[in-house]
């Protein structure tokens, strides 16, 4: 097995077209999956990707967005059902920041059944992260980092794998007092709301979030080898949206450029 970037979703918070951005990133010994959108689409994602929720042992939460988090109350009730009826082996464990860690067992809390909560600290693990804290994920050591969100606390994280160093930067332009991580990663995982010709139109500054020639020349002056962008607007076309966005890409970045559609598989 080689290790593969399944793409869950490829949208921003209010996309209608395709499903919020959340990934799944596999190597031989194990996963870990990132995000989980904003609501039960999670479950038609992942069945269509063909990743059962018994083969998720490990979920890394960013931050505590509606795009972001409330697919995690789904998942949690799919993974209890799954150990209820005795086809989930071993432990949940959700990797998240401890604010976000109650906001999550909140929701739960007020929206799942006991009989699913009940496997809370048991077999359904918070496991509080830190900034700069590194640990290891089913062999692979991840380093996760806080991105110094100007909007809620968000963190990300980089990781040595196989192929090189893969940094996940989050959904807002990387803060320079983050650049580092991203310095010279065989992937950089990047959030582009739009185009730079669209700017006026969908206003990515105002949301704290950049273009697609932003994060082309962030990863050009970083020594990037490859880029992937997402966390985009679906308003301009989905159907042309990755030929568009990789030829604005490639006039800064001479890089692999990857600009995935909902359910593409990247081979890292």
């Amino acid at each position: 097995m080689t290790e593969t970037l399944h793409v869950l979703g490829t949208g921003n918070a209010l996309v209608t077209r395709c499903y919020n951005t959340c990934f799944y990133l596999e190597w031989p010994e194990g996963g870990l999956l990132v995000d989980c959108g904003g609501g039960n689409g999670i479950l038609q994602q992942m069945e269509d990707a063909g990743l059962g929720v018994e083969s998720v042992h490990h979920l890394f939460l960013t931050h505590a967005h509606t795009d972001h988090l409330l697919g995690a109350v789904w998942l949690v009730r799919m993974a209890a059902t799954a150990m209820r009826k005795g086809s989930y082996e071993g432990t949940l464990t959700i990797h998240c920041h401890p604010t976000l860690e109650q906001a999550l067992r909140t929701f739960c809390t007020i929206t799942l059944q006991k009989k699913f909560t009940d496997f809370f600290d048991e077999r359904i693990l918070f496991l509080p992260i830190r900034d700069g804290e590194s640990r290891d994920i089913a062999g692979r050591t991840f380093t996760f980092f806080d991105i110094h969100s100007t909007k809620m606390q968000q963190f990300a994280f980089t990781v040595r794998m196989d192929c090189g160093k893969l940094a996940f930067m989050g959904d807002e332009p990387v803060n320079p007092a983050c650049e580092e991580h991203a310095r010279n990663a065989a992937w950089l995982l990047c959030e582009a709301f739009c185009l730079r010709a669209d700017a006026e139109r969908f206003r990515p500054y105002e949301k704290h979030h950049s273009t697609v020639a932003d994060g082309a020349a962030l990863a050009a002056r970083l020594g990037v080898k490859n880029l992937v962008l997402w966390h985009t607007e679906d308003k301009s076309g989905l159907a042309d949206r990755k030929a568009r966005y990789t030829a604005e890409a490639a006039q800064h970045f001479q890089g692999g450029i990857y600009v995935p559609d909902d359910l593409d598989v990247v081979e890292l």
